[in-house]
């Protein structure tokens, strides 16, 4: 793992990005029957260019022999990110990748041309019974990559870029922040990190300027922005994708800290399409994916999967 310690917050002489709107997620069902905390898409925003979804996977206590995730399905267009806060997920996908990630991995998917993949809880999980809890993005591909070769990275825990601060702590996944690169190899510019912060600390992040910048806190209560609106559990910050950093605060008075992502991504600025699992540029591209898989030309997962 790549560490810094630093006892300053990352600062700079710009002001504070505004704050655009503060996102209460919405409750839904996935996969084989989970429930998810979904910011977007949904009835108030459709999506955040170049980010498409985001879903926490609500702390599921999964009893043995009953546990349930997303069983094998199709993506085309774009990249999955899934990080893991509790438990374990097992990846298979039709190019014959296989991994297990647990508290802290990420694996990040580049769909590309066309992929089946599942995501289910591990093995040890299904059989023992536990928590499985954690996060899914989603993120857009520009029309000349929407064809790609299809990708798997498994980023473990211990490659994932750590900064310690006074009173917080960043883990980066992806990008340029507080002074370290993330591990994750992105197509387009994404940013992304898990950030805590303890109460009566505060700290402002450096963002890329012109580029959509998110905070989606999964627990805990902070502030945001100059103007300290209050940001929730299971709530999504934007921000103006002009001006500079991200302010981030935690009352002294709060009994716990603040953790969350931070997103930040150019956006990519092209028309899209997109129907289920499939995310195009046209109509027509769209009825091609869907045609091409169900006449089974995305493959199928192996019996087993490859280390």
């Amino acid at each position: 793992m790549t560490t810094s310690t630093t006892t300053q917050s990352t600062t700079t002489n710009k002001p504070a990005r505004p704050l655009t709107r503060i996102v209460p997620a919405a409750s839904t069902i996935e996969g084989g029957g989970f429930e998810v905390y979904r910011p977007f898409p949904g009835s108030v925003i459709d999506w955040l260019d170049p980010f498409l979804l985001l879903d926490e996977m609500a702390p599921n206590h999964q009893k043995p022999g009953e546990a349930i995730g997303a069983p094998p399905h199709p993506h085309r267009g774009f990249e999955t990110v899934t990080y893991v806060l509790q438990g374990e997920v097992e990846h298979r996908d039709s190019a014959g990748n296989h991994g297990v990630i647990g508290p802290g991995d990420v694996q990040w998917m580049t769909a590309g041309d066309g992929i089946i993949h599942s995501e289910m809880p591990s093995t040890r999980l299904q059989t023992d019974g536990g928590v499985l809890h954690g996060l899914q993005l989603w993120v857009n591909l520009p029309a000349s990559l929407r064809r790609t070769t299809p990708k798997y990275q498994g980023l473990p825990a211990d490659q994932i870029a750590s900064v310690d601060g006074d009173g917080w702590k960043a883990e980066v996944v992806a990008g340029s922040m507080f002074g370290v690169r993330g591990p994750a190899a992105t197509h387009t510019p994404v940013g992304y990190a898990r950030v805590t912060v303890q109460p009566g600390s505060t700290l402002r992040i450096q963002t890329p300027d012109r580029q959509t910048a998110l905070v989606y806190a999964f627990d805990g209560v902070g502030v945001v922005g100059d103007e300290s609106q209050r940001l929730e559990a299971h709530h999504l910050a934007v921000f103006d994708r002009t001006g500079g950093d991200i302010a981030l605060a935690v009352p002294a008075d709060e009994p716990t800290a603040l953790d969350c992502i931070v997103l930040t991504g150019e956006p990519i600025n092209e028309p899209m399409a997109r129907y289920g699992p499939f995310v195009m540029n046209t109509t027509g591209e769209l009825e091609e994916a869907i045609n091409d898989f169900n006449a089974g030309r995305m493959g199928s997962i192996p019996a087993t999967g490859t280390t």
